[in-house]
């Protein structure tokens, strides 16, 4: 059930759930915004002994049995939410029917920065950064941007009419703390905080287990309807081993099926690696490949109370990196004199010495079609590639040439390999 504060101040819980809710998680995990009114409980539901009669099983596909009693011409509104990608043929009949029913939105882009596309619905992407680096006040203002329809900091955002709201899942911190991450995205969105709102729903899933998460949010987004934007901090949390292969690929398949199932947009975060700029895990390569866009959040050099934002990878042009910091009400606000270190690059490697072209001829001379296997074969394609057009580097040139192609999604990881992405943009 959903709690409420009382007049001290402290949080009581409504009711207990009982026995016959489909998902048995308590409900006050549900931070809604609007503090007073709770989603409907399951036998509420329309369609309830249909839909969703059975209490899940305690297994990787519970959700899919709470799904598979759809009627037919609801598919296209409730994707299959199984985690395991099985084959049979109601799936292969459900991706037929969203093909057949589903049309593109007229205006499919609801996030940007300076006119660069972040955020589409039927994509998902990211933000990450290193403990501490403010990850989470950068994401208050995107989802204040989406609550207000216009500019928070350098975020800009439409979510048309039919998907206003917004679903906010937090698998880290404690309720205290999401109620203040609440109070600020209002607070910045320059919206009451004491008033009711029915477009901006909350979840704490702090003290679920992974597979837990996935189902409540999978029967969140069943329940919910005209979702535009769903935030899930932190995608790590919604796994067991964040380097095992078939998982990461299991739930970034899901991440999919949500996102174009329900034509929405989904933003999630993961924390990069402590010695180094990489993402963390097997998890963040398949994120690095598949998001729409992952935004890189950096604790500045030059200041510590300050936070760079940067495009990491990005489909469209890249945006000019802004910075921010926590003024005296603790919201972000942006620097608007802030002048960015450029970074340290070999004396002998200049990046604006080569077009794009130049760069697409050395790549398909160095790797062709194939996946290269290997760090050291990798490194060796380059030195082939590069030197064909006249750019021959040595070792540690040619490291931070492969650094730059990485980031860029010139070369992409396929399983243990690299192989040249044609698709990129430089």
């Amino acid at each position: 059930m959903q709690f409420k504060d009382d007049d001290n101040d402290h949080q009581q819980q409504v009711r207990q759930p009982d026995g016959n809710e489909v998902f048995p998680f308590e409900r006050q995990d549900l931070v809604d915004a609007q503090t007073r009114k709770g989603p409907l409980d399951p036998h509420e539901q329309p369609h309830h002994e249909k839909r969703l009669g059975e209490e899940p099983h305690e297994t990787r596909n519970a959700v899919h049995h709470g799904v598979e009693a759809l009627p037919a011409c609801n598919v296209q509104r409730h994707p299959a939410s199984e985690e395991d990608g099985g084959g049979d043929a109601r799936d292969d009949e459900q991706v037929d029917e969203l093909g057949d029913v589903e049309q593109p939105e007229v205006h499919a882009r609801i996030l940007w920065v300076n006119g660069s596309t972040i955020g589409t619905l039927g994509n998902f992407s990211a933000s990450t950064g290193k403990a501490k680096s403010k990850k989470t006040f950068n994401i208050s203002a995107i989802v204040a941007a989406a609550l207000k329809n216009d500019e928070v900091l350098k975020y800009s955002a439409y979510l048309p009419p039919n998907k206003r709201k917004i679903l906010y899942v937090d698998t880290e911190q404690s309720k205290y703390h999401c109620h203040k991450v609440m109070e600020r995205i209002l607070r910045l969105a320059g919206l009451p905080t004491d008033k009711d709102r029915d477009d901006f729903v909350f979840i704490v899933l702090r003290e679920q287990t992974p597979d837990k998460r996935k189902q409540i949010i999978g029967y969140m987004l069943e329940n919910m309807p005209d979702v535009g934007l769903l935030i899930i901090d932190g995608i790590r949390d919604l796994m067991y081993d964040i380097n095992s292969p078939s998982e990461s690929t299991d739930l970034i398949n899901l991440l999919m099926r949500w996102s174009s199932g329900y034509n929405l947009h989904i933003h999630t975060v993961l924390h990069l690696n402590k010695g180094d700029d990489n993402t963390r895990g097997h998890i963040g390569t398949e994120l690095n490949n598949k998001a729409e866009t992952v935004l890189q959040i950096t604790k500045s050099q030059q200041d510590g109370n300050i936070s760079e934002v940067k495009a990491m990878h990005i489909r469209d042009r890249e945006f000019d990196p802004f910075a921010f910091r926590i003024n005296d009400n603790a919201l972000p606000e942006i620097v608007d004199d802030y002048v960015f270190q450029q970074p340290k690059q070999d004396r002998n490697f200049s990046l604006t010495e080569l077009t794009e072209q130049q760069h697409r001829e050395a790549l398909e001379n160095g790797f062709g079609k194939q996946v290269v296997q290997g760090y050291s074969n990798v490194i060796a394609a380059l030195k082939q590639g590069y030197a064909s057009i006249g750019y021959e580097r040595g070792r540690n040139v040619l490291v931070s040439l492969n650094k730059f192609l990485v980031n860029k999604r010139m070369i992409v990881k396929e399983g243990k390999g690299y192989r040249y992405n044609p698709d990129f943009h430089y």
